[in-house]
């Protein structure tokens, strides 16, 4: 079924909840390391990521541990913990036991990650199946091969009622007749499938080719959104165990602590109730990353600006 990839459907109005005690999405980043070099993303860009200073690097399980562990604090589960960020989280040879160990502790209410599935196996498939994650967003590349379709068949197929399996792909680089070969090789070994669109949305990176015409799931390019909703309700912690204050943060130069060192309930908060409120009160555009960012004109769900001076009174 073609769909979209984001919930709109029976959405919580953000409106009706903020602030929240505990974050509804956390994204963790098992890999920020990738096997490709897709030219719309900065991460397969290895000679920028090398300039700018990024260690592209695996997170140890120990450490994985630790966070997991932290998350005790919350007084209520987190909707969905995202096991993806920047990287392929396939390259983690833990990745399964990672998907496992969240899944025992009790803190989350739905797992999922995101793959290009160039490393899925059969031996691979099992391990994800078993290791009781929810769902799978796989990104197809242009240049997927038989074997490719078959590895990803083969999941979907071993997969019913344990695993949800999404698959899309970067329809701007794709010419009609590769649309359509898309459609055919995969509509019927996926739970859902789409089309999406390339857009403008990571600050300080605009590589040619992106579509600028209509959002990333083919909706109308948004007006501006002064306070973006993902500040709201979600966080980033990156394979190096840091915490970013946005999963678009590739540069990771908006830096909000440690959590080798820091409580991951203290940094929600206060550091990211600051970032909350300076949004609300209107410093979107003052505040790092956020003022070369366009997310919010191709991909957000969310508009609560128009309330924002009411939702400013409850911090």
């Amino acid at each position: 079924m073609n769909k979209l990839r984001i919930t709109t459907e029976n959405r919580t109005r953000l409106e009706t909840v903020i602030p929240l005690s505990t974050p509804y999405l956390v994204f963790l980043d098992p890999s920020n390391l990738c096997n490709q070099q897709c030219e719309y993303c900065p991460t397969g860009n290895r000679k920028l990521m090398k300039q700018i200073g990024i260690k592209q690097q695996l997170m140890h399980f120990d450490l994985y541990r630790h966070i997991i562990d932290q998350f005790v604090d919350f007084p209520q589960k987190v909707k969905t913990l995202r096991l993806y960020k920047m990287g392929e989280p396939l390259l983690n040879p833990d990745f399964p036991d990672m998907v496992r160990y969240a899944k025992d502790s009790g803190y989350f209410g739905r797992i999922d990650t995101t793959s290009n599935g160039r490393l899925l196996t059969e031996k691979l498939s099992r391990l994800l199946i078993l290791s009781g994650l929810n769902k799978i967003f796989i990104s197809v590349p242009k240049d997927y091969d038989k074997q490719y379709i078959n590895n990803v068949k083969y999941l979907y197929v071993n997969s019913r009622d344990n695993l949800e399996v999404f698959v899309k792909i970067a329809g701007d680089y794709l010419n009609p007749k590769e649309q359509e070969d898309f459609v055919a090789d995969f509509s019927n070994i996926s739970d859902s499938f789409a089309i999406e669109h390339t857009a403008d949305c990571w600050p300080g990176f605009t590589p040619d080719g992106l579509n600028r015409k209509v959002g990333i799931y083919g909706q109308p390019i948004a007006e501006d959104i002064k306070v973006c909703p993902y500040s709201m309700y979600s966080m980033t912690i990156n394979s190096d165990g840091t915490v970013s204050h946005c999963f678009l943060d590739w540069r990771q130069s908006f830096i909000l602590g440690d959590l080798s060192k820091d409580k991951i309930k203290r940094i929600w908060d206060k550091e990211c109730r600051e970032i909350q409120m300076a949004m609300l009160a209107g410093y979107r555009y003052e505040l790092p990353n956020c003022s070369g960012c366009n997310h919010h004109l191709y991909g957000m769900p969310d508009n609560i600006d128009q309330y924002a001076d009411e939702l400013l009174k409850k911090y």
